[in-house]
């Protein structure tokens, strides 16, 4: 995967740590558990040409933490580019 550029970046984490940095924009969502008003931040991913025939082909999507412990995440598709 391919890290993407997301609409509204409000800033960019781990680059200062050595890695290549994450844009990400900071929002305020209603969720389930933590109610109206729960902070979250956005990343944009965007899949290779082999990665994305491997997705219409069934593989499945892995999400790596890295650590020991991480806050409840939440991964959907965005919508398509100019919609």
């Amino acid at each position: 995967m391919q890290i993407g550029r997301i609409e509204g970046c409000t800033r960019v984490l781990g680059k200062s740590q050595g890695y290549l940095g994450v844009p990400i924009r900071d929002e305020v969502i209603t969720c389930s558990v933590g109610g109206p008003e729960t902070p979250a931040m956005t990343t944009a991913w965007l899949p290779t040409p082999d990665e994305l025939a491997a997705l219409q082909a069934g593989a499945p999507i892995h999400v790596r933490i890295l650590g020991t412990s991480h806050p409840p995440i939440m991964v959907e598709v965005a919508a398509e580019p100019g919609v």
